[in-house]
């Protein structure tokens, strides 16, 4: 290796990792002061009576857990070390730019739920006033598809052709294909499990990712 690859050290990378499942139980607090209400699964309707203390306090786990998730985009960079520059700053780079958007997009969620308490507030349907808010979310998310697909293009076939300290099975555990086994478990929920896991979906398979990237990683010290 040479001296730039010794700059996230293996146990660096350990606790990097650590960050970013914090990152993800932050966030995922922050969901669950959202959209938690007993067995009520409508997440707009349960957003425009939650309290305005869990409105501020979902909108600070915004800015700590992006902290986090962004100082756990650092265990990436490390993981790559063996593949090409190119791969491995194209793989840290868009997963760190995932991870930014991860807290904006949470942080512009607290316009929806401000506008479903004034239309309750005003004797409307929860969902009346949050249309702008919607969309304006809407298209954060668009935007961040094209750096969680770059990531997702560039992280499968590298792992898979064994050019990173993962080992292949990482894969099973990447974010995209969590991602699209969403609508296959929250699709077979109800009441409460389908609030709490359904509404912190996102940030669950973070949890998981991290988790899985950190014990591999611990397995595979290559340092």
């Amino acid at each position: 290796m040479t001296r730039s690859d010794h700059v996230i050290t293996h146990k660096t990378a350990i606790l990097l990792g650590f960050s970013g499942m914090i990152g993800a139980l932050v966030l995922f607090s922050g969901d669950m002061l959202f959209y938690y209400n007993g067995a009520q699964t409508d997440f707009i309707a349960n957003m425009s009576v939650s309290s305005d203390l869990r409105v501020i306090a979902s909108a600070v786990t915004a800015l700590l857990a992006a902290w986090l998730y962004t100082l756990g985009a650092g265990q990436i960079y490390y993981a790559f070390a063996p593949a090409a520059k190119w791969i491995r700053l194209t793989v840290f780079l868009s997963f760190a730019a995932v991870m930014i958007t991860y807290g904006v997009v949470h942080g512009a969620y607290v316009a929806i739920a401000t506008s479903a308490k004034n239309a309750a507030t005003l004797g409307m349907t929860p969902d009346s006033l949050t249309d702008l808010s919607v969309t304006a979310n809407d298209a954060l998310r668009l935007i961040a598809y094209l750096p969680f697909a770059i990531f997702s293009l560039v992280f499968i076939p590298t792992v898979w052709l064994k050019n990173t300290h993962y080992p292949r099975w990482v894969i099973m555990f990447s974010p995209v294909v969590l991602f699209f086994l969403h609508d296959p478990i929250v699709g077979s929920l109800e009441g409460r499990l389908k609030i709490i896991i359904g509404g912190g979906y996102l940030n669950l398979i973070l949890l998981v990712f991290f988790a899985i990237s950190t014990i591999a990683l611990w397995n595979n010290n290559h340092q």
